[in-house]
């Protein structure tokens, strides 16, 4: 058996949730693994993010989102309201901003993004994909998008690609 990482960098943008379609990209690390049958894992270490394998919508909004996506934006915004203010949510408590200000370059407002964490929790941030004689099995119509739910700063992310098999 064989085993072959590889990356995505993408940038979320617009203080919205940001749909990447890694699709192409994931194909081409497939490619370069040599790897023909196994299994595809596409994953997010970031915990305000989400993997998910979907219908492409090919019609866009005026901010170039996908209609599917628009759709799930506006379902999720009436579950799990996007965090305006502090105390919206729980988290995050003193304890935690004090704890995230230990790192370089961060505010306390960069911790009011409890929506994104929850969001990630209901997709998840990985996504299993069945590899068969060099194909991605997504079906007809599947795509593979990787979802930025942190609308509180615009950043580079990194999207893990795992490839196991023969």
């Amino acid at each position: 058996m064989s085993v072959y990482l590889g990356k995505i960098k993408v940038q979320s943008k617009d203080h919205m949730p940001c749909f990447h379609n890694v699709t192409e990209e994931v194909k081409k690390i497939v490619a370069e693994s040599g790897i023909k049958n196994g299994l595809i894992t596409v994953y997010s270490h970031h915990t305000t993010c989400s993997v998910i394998t979907q219908e492409c919508s090919h019609d866009l909004n005026y901010f170039g989102r996908e209609y599917m996506q628009v759709d799930l934006m506006e379902i999720m915004e009436k579950l799990i309201p996007t965090c305006r203010s502090e105390g919206q949510y729980h988290h995050p408590g003193p304890k935690h901003i004090e704890f995230a200000l230990t790192f370089p370059d961060e505010e306390p407002k960069g911790s009011l993004n409890t929506d994104a964490h929850l969001r990630s929790c209901f997709f998840g941030r990985s996504e299993n994909i069945v590899l068969e004689n060099g194909v991605i099995s997504l079906g007809d119509f599947g795509f593979i998008y990787f979802i930025d739910w942190d609308q509180v700063r615009e950043r580079e992310r990194v999207v893990e690609v795992l490839i196991m098999g023969e």
